[in-house]
C-alpha cells in the first residue's frame, strides 16, 4: 500500500486560450502534480475531460503541449506518469465530433499540432516498431480494440494487473515502477537511444518506451500498463 504524500505544490492548471473547454466544471483538462518526499522527481499528468472520455480535443491538446513544454524546463522532473481522472477511461483518441465543427484552416492547424504530439509520445510512430508495419497498419486501419491481456501478448504493454475496487490498479503499478526507476534515471539516460520521429533509423525498444531525454538530468519515461478486466 502506498502512503499518501504531502505535495510541495498543488495541481497546476494550464489554461488554453481561445477555445471552449468541456472539462469537469469548466476546469483544466490537463493538470500537473509533482510528488514530494521519497517520490521527489516523479511528476504526474492528470487527464480530466470526462464528458469526452479524455478525447484529444483542441483545449486538451493545447494544455498538454503547454504542460510538456514546462516539464522539459523543470530540472526537478525525472519520471513522468500519465493518469486519467475519468474512471474506466484512459484516452478515447482524437475528438472527431469537435473536429467536424472546425473550419478547414482550423483542422489543418489542429492536425499539425496533433501530429507533433503523437511524434513526442509515440502513437503511430511506436506501433510499427513494436509490432511490424503490417500488423500496425491492420490495427490502425480497423481501430480494433484490444483487451489488456491481448495487448500484453503483443508486447504493447509491459504489465497487466488485476483491477481493484477503486479502479486504479494500473496507476499503483505504474507508481511503484516510477519509484523503482527514480534512482536510476541519471545513470541510464545516456545509455538509451531516443526515437525522434524524424528518421526511420531511430532505435526503439518495446520494453522501455522513452518519452523525452532531458540533457544532464535524466529522462521522462512511461511504461505501458493495462488493467485486466
Amino acid at each position: 500500500m502506498l502512503r499518501v504524500l504531502c505535495l510541495p505544490r498543488p495541481w497546476r492548471p494550464l489554461w488554453a486560450r481561445g477555445c471552449a473547454s468541456d472539462g469537469a466544471a469548466g476546469g483544466p483538462e490537463i493538470q500537473v502534480r509533482a510528488l514530494a518526499g521519497p517520490d521527489r522527481g516523479i511528476t504526474e499528468i492528470l487527464m480530466n475531460r470526462p464528458r469526452a472520455r479524455n478525447a484529444l480535443g483542441n483545449v486538451f491538446v493545447s494544455e498538454l503541449l503547454e504542460a510538456l513544454a514546462q516539464l522539459r524546463e523543470d530540472r526537478q522532473v525525472r519520471v513522468l506518469l500519465f493518469r486519467s481522472g475519468v474512471k474506466g477511461v484512459f484516452c478515447a483518441g482524437a475528438d472527431l465530433k469537435e473536429r467536424e465543427q472546425m473550419s478547414e484552416a482550423e483542422v489543418g492547424v489542429f492536425v499539425q499540432r496533433l501530429r507533433g504530439l503523437m511524434n513526442d509520445i509515440g502513437g503511430t510512430q511506436r506501433l510499427p516498431r513494436c509490432l511490424g508495419v503490417a500488423l500496425a497498419k491492420e490495427l490502425i486501419f480497423t481501430g480494433r480494440r484490444l483487451s489488456g491481456t491481448q495487448a500484453h501478448g503483443l508486447g504493447l504493454v509491459n504489465h497487466t494487473v488485476a483491477q481493484n475496487e477503486e479502479g486504479d490498479a494500473a496507476y499503483h503499478r505504474a507508481r511503484a515502477l516510477a519509484q523503482e526507476i527514480l534512482p536510476q534515471t541519471a545513470e541510464v539516460s545516456n545509455c538509451i537511444q531516443v526515437p525522434t520521429g524524424r528518421s526511420s533509423k531511430s532505435m526503439h525498444t518495446s520494453t522501455l518506451p522513452v518519452f523525452a531525454k532531458l540533457p544532464s538530468r535524466g529522462i521522462l519515461i512511461y511504461f505501458p500498463i493495462s488493467n485486466v478486466c
